[in-house]
């Protein structure tokens, strides 16, 4: 090859190298990428999938702003450009339009929806008017006339939404400049003008969110089980974390099962809450009121617990996942049942669950029992205990207690769940004495307005944090009533009842802590270094996510319930993550678990004190028995099941004609043609073009 060939290709080389270089800028150019994307995810149970997806490669469709119901028929019939990627307002965000979109799902390329900065007046919740119907203990073989709410629909205001499946992928977007570029690019390009239609270019979108599984657990299950490669690809996962619980009696867990002469009073609250979007589940009324709650009260136990130790023992329970058909509270029994938990369940002398308890200005609470349960005499005996022991603990307190009524069944509850394996004694408290008072159950609205978390302006995030609002003065008040019951439940002497008090500006902390930023100098100071990255400057996701895999919520409990109710021990950090005291421990790792946590930073200097705490608090696993038992039909066991996915995204960009678009492939094919006629030609006359003549060897000068 000469030196003019070489020339040639070297120049080519540079051009490619520059093009390459260059295709990220241009992709730039052409396509604007969605910052903040909140995907509706695909699950799957036993019968069935429910949730959203995409394509493979992503679904692309023009930009529509449904602007009312009335019109959607651009979208679904006369709209000249379909298939349409469909902008939502929150307030269209409903079961009437989702059902229309859902049938006309040929001319929809998707769905869009603007979160809003303030809750809709009129409520919304995407959850069953009935929550976990199939899994409690209301049966065909349990008062029949209970089950399925046919006495008490608990949520009306449930549309189902959330258990619908939709063939293409739904997200939300925050109210912000994403949004702002979306409406501005579709008056710019695709607002029809005095019913013309609009011209090209046209705005369009692509949302990417193709998920794996398919069809219902059983079958992804079965796919996962499939192993043709060295690195299998799974294509679902199992819902599922751990729960959380502490005694405020040491006890061995080593030996698992029945232990003689041990009466335990189980304290419970759930953790988990969900929403239709994957990652937005503030769960402020249905979860955080409850176990915020919970921990207050363990926290003012903690003294008198140890001075005056009650004759049984309290055990604080803190169940996920329990909005998946009852996960966390379904294994503990089991694992109860298998003795394969520390106590079983005829240690279990009676059970208080703490549910919604946000007092929204109503200054009540109700006390819910099983009216077929407490048919039996001794039964129906412990229960008058507790339920006057929590009137007694409520007196002078800044609300009344009530009883839902004799007839009345249960509410949704963990509860449930223990009465289905036995008749156990207990009470469960909520803020309602029939239907929810919640009116934004399991959606992106029960969040911390919904509960009246909110401060005055100019605050800093630190004053703010330290800031006692009227929720945090209520929710203490319930804590107090929960604690002086709980002790004299398990025993106490009623002259220490006055003594417990729940500290008001825990509450606060926890409050803001879990429903505005969690990502605060309190929580630093509660958690290893090693977690302090979990923190974040947004509100806590209490959606329950897959088995393995700790959530935020649970690790924060975990830690939080050990510094409420342990105690700080002189310990080296190696002694203490080892769980011993010192070399020769060996006996304490059985009763009790130690955790190095960072601490605060002194005045004047930015290396924190860590300190080990020693606690009672321990995780169980929150996986479905279904899955140990690899009963992927089970009708008495939680299935559920999450697709894994690839990506999630989303852009917007200018879409041409499809006559320009053919027009511009005719062309391209053309120059493509055209470019190859060219190099056969030029190659075929190389050694024409590119010779150089050579001179005489006899030359001279």
């Amino acid at each position: 090859m000469d030196l003019m060939s070489n020339k040639w290709i070297a120049n080519l080389l540079v051009c490619v190298l520059f093009v390459g270089a260059s295709c990220n800028s241009v992709e730039k150019k052409i396509y604007v990428h969605l910052n903040y994307t909140v995907p509706c995810v695909r699950l799957l149970n036993a019968t069935h999938q429910i949730g959203c997806q995409s394509s493979l490669s992503g679904d692309v469709g023009v930009l529509h702003v449904l602007e009312s119901e009335e019109n959607l028929d651009w979208v679904l019939s006369s709209g000249p450009n379909p298939p349409y990627m469909v902008i939502l307002e929150s307030s269209l965000f409903t079961r009437s339009i989702m059902m229309k979109l859902k049938n006309g799902s040929s001319r929809v390329a998707g769905v869009v929806v603007v979160a809003p900065n303030t809750n809709p007046v009129e409520g919304f919740s995407p959850h069953t008017s009935c929550p976990n119907e199939n899994t409690g203990v209301y049966s065909e073989s349990y008062d029949p006339a209970l089950a399925h709410c046919n006495r008490t629909v608990w949520n009306p205001l449930g549309s189902g939404l959330s258990y619908e499946e939709y063939d293409f992928p739904i997200f939300s977007l925050k109210d912000d400049n994403d949004t702002q570029v979306i409406r501005q690019c579709y008056l710019n390009h695709n607002k029809a003008v005095n019913g013309s239609s609009p011209r090209y270019p046209l705005c369009a979108m692509q949302l990417y969110s193709h998920m794996s599984a398919v069809t219902d657990t059983a079958t992804c299950m079965r796919r996962n089980d499939i192993n043709f490669t060295i690195s299998p690809e799974m294509v679902c996962d199992p819902l599922g974390d751990f729960n959380v619980w502490a005694s405020t009696k040491p006890l061995n867990n080593t030996e698992k099962g029945h232990k003689k002469w041990e009466e335990v009073v189980i304290a419970a609250a759930r953790l988990d809450s969900r929403s239709f979007f994957f990652d937005v589940a503030p769960g402020a009324e249905s979860g955080a009121s409850g176990f915020i709650t919970l921990l207050a009260a363990a926290h003012a136990l903690r003294n008198v617990t140890q001075e005056a130790p009650p004759n049984r023992t309290i055990l604080y329970t803190f169940f996920q996942g329990e909005t998946f058909d009852y996960i966390g509270s379904s294994r503990m029994v089991y694992d109860m049942e298998n003795n394969r938990f520390t106590v079983d369940l005829d240690n279990v002398h009676s059970v208080l669950e703490i549910g919604q308890v946000g007092l929204h200005g109503d200054s009540r609470l109700w006390l819910h029992s099983d009216p077929v349960s407490k048919r039996n005499g001794s039964v129906n005996e412990e229960v008058r205990k507790l339920i006057d022991n929590l009137q007694s603990a409520a007196a002078g307190l800044g609300f009344t207690v009530g009883e839902a009524g004799f007839s009345q069944p249960l509410p949704p509850s963990s509860f449930q769940r223990f009465l289905r394996a036995r008749q156990i004694p207990g009470v469960v408290i909520e803020n309602h004495q029939f239907n929810f008072t919640n009116r934004y159950y399991q959606s992106m609205y029960d969040n911390a307005e919904y509960l009246n978390v909110s401060y005055p302006p100019n605050l800093t995030p630190e004053e703010q944090l330290e800031f006692v609002t009227d929720t945090a003065k209520a929710l203490t008040e319930v804590a107090t009533m929960v604690a002086r019951a709980l002790y004299v439940q398990a025993g106490g002497a009623e002259s220490q009842k006055d003594n417990i008090t729940a500290d008001r500006q825990i509450v606060s902390q926890m409050l803001y802590g879990f429903l505005v930023r969690s990502n605060n100098s309190w929580f630093q100071q509660l958690i290893p270094s090693d977690l302090s990255s979990h923190l974040t400057d947004r509100p806590t996701n209490f959606y329950v996510g897959v088995d393995m895999q700790s959530s935020e919520p649970t690790l924060l409990v975990q830690y939080l319930l050990a510094n409420l109710t342990g105690s700080t021990v002189n310990v080296t950090q190696e002694n203490c993550q080892n769980q011993r005291e010192d070399e020769n421990d060996k006996e304490n790792k059985h009763f009790f678990t130690y955790m190095w946590v960072q601490g605060a930073a002194p005045p004047n200097s930015t290396e924190r004190e860590g300190f080990c705490v020693r606690s009672t608090v321990r995780l169980s696993r929150a996986v479905s028995p279904a899955f140990e038992l690899r009963d992927y039909t089970s009708k008495n066991y939680s299935t559920w099941t999450e697709s894994r996915w690839k990506s999630i995204k989303g852009r917007i960009f200018l879409v041409a004609s499809h006559e320009l678009e053919m027009l511009t492939l005719g062309v391209g094919i053309g120059v493509l043609l055209t470019s190859l006629l060219l190099t056969y030609i030029i190659s075929s006359k190389a050694d024409i073009l590119f010779s150089s003549g050579r001179e005489p060897t006899n030359a001279t000068y």
